[in-house]
């Protein structure tokens, strides 16, 4: 038997279609565990490239690398005072993807409530079958 279930989207996810490149950068950014610690790092306020490559074993250009991927995606932003190089965290492009991955969220959740609803009246219409009793 197929499972059909009635789609109430009709449209493609508008963010993919404005928010592309950008997206592309940012999940690139996200991909790599690294970068994504960093990120948790910053969370808790400005660093240093050295503080932010201390915990992962890493030179400094190294940390530099990462740190420029994560630039590049708009989520972070260094400052430079003398010698040192001062990163803060911008948090305007996980908003984004924030918002491109509750699409997804609400389809889902729409498509498993329509599932969740049709067992519930095929189990209506077939109530299962307790161990004792005659089939």
């Amino acid at each position: 038997m197929w499972l059909t279930i009635k789609s109430t989207f009709h449209k493609l996810n508008p963010m993919v279609e404005l928010h592309a490149p950008q997206l592309d950068s940012l999940f690139h950014a996200l991909s790599d565990a690294t970068r994504r610690q960093m990120l948790r790092t910053l969370s808790e306020g400005p660093q240093t490239v050295s503080a932010l490559a201390g915990p992962h074993a890493m030179s400094l250009a190294a940390a530099s690398k990462h740190i420029r991927v994560l630039e590049s995606a708009g989520l972070i932003r260094r400052k430079v005072q003398g010698r040192t190089h001062w990163c803060q965290l911008e948090p305007g492009p996980l908003a984004t993807a924030h918002e491109w991955l509750s699409f997804y969220d609400r389809f889902w959740t729409s498509r498993l409530d329509a599932l969740e609803q049709l067992l519930r009246e095929m189990n209506a219409k077939n109530p299962p079958h307790s161990e004792g009793d005659d089939q």
